[in-house]
């Protein structure tokens, strides 16, 4: 799991929002846990790296797009 420099504050308004990119398994399983924290205002799921934009689980299952 990676975080990357979240700040907590006391309202979400308060602050600029902050990015985080997170590595896990099923995506469809940790957009959920990440849509019910407090603060969150989206979740978006996919693959970082490699040398293909926007593969799907197909291309990168196949191993040759660089994605891990």
């Amino acid at each position: 799991m990676i975080l990357a420099n979240v700040p907590l504050a006391d309202t979400p308004a308060a602050t600029p929002s902050t990015k985080a990119y997170f590595a896990g398994g099923c995506f469809w399983c940790m957009e959920e846990a990440f849509e019910k924290v407090e603060g969150v205002v989206s979740v978006v799921s996919g693959y970082m790296g490699g040398t293909v934009a926007n593969p799907s689980y197909e291309e990168v299952s196949a191993g040759r797009t660089g994605h891990a």
